[in-house]
């Protein structure tokens, strides 16, 4: 009998050009996505924020004139990973303490999310961060 490994249920990959259109429609075709898997209420309203504040950041942060960002989805048993790549390694995101005009995003990734980080790529950076099944 073969033994069997933990693997996820489903995974989503796209890529969007690097404008606010783009931030836009990474939104919405993660939330289609969620809800395809069977994901609702509160997690995937989480999960919807989580994707909306990255995309933000990496349409806004991450912009490399001619380069995509590219949206990953994970779905695993008790959690959905989120990742956004972007072109620029050298602007790693760090939350503010004390935003004045915007800077909210990242309090509010670190508020949904269970765990979120960054990590490097040949080219540029991904940010990460898993978002519960279960609400908190």
């Amino acid at each position: 009998m073969k033994s069997e490994t933990s693997t996820p249920t489903g995974e989503f990959t796209l890529r969007l050009s690097s404008t606010r259109r783009g931030a836009r429609l990474a939104r919405l075709l993660a939330v289609q996505q969620l809800h395809d898997w069977g994901v609702t209420g509160s997690p995937a309203e989480a999960a919807e924020l989580v994707v909306a504040e990255l995309a933000a950041n990496a349409v806004r942060h991450g912009r490399v004139p001619g380069r995509d960002f590219e949206v990953r989805m994970e779905r695993g048993e008790e959690h959905v990973r989120i990742e956004l790549s972007d072109a620029r390694g050298e602007r790693r995101p760090a939350p503010v303490g004390r935003p004045d005009e915007g800077g909210y995003g990242l309090l509010l990734v670190a508020a949904l999310a269970t765990a979120w980080g960054v990590k490097d790529r040949c080219v540029g950076k991904t940010v990460w961060a898993t978002v519960p099944l279960t609400p908190r």
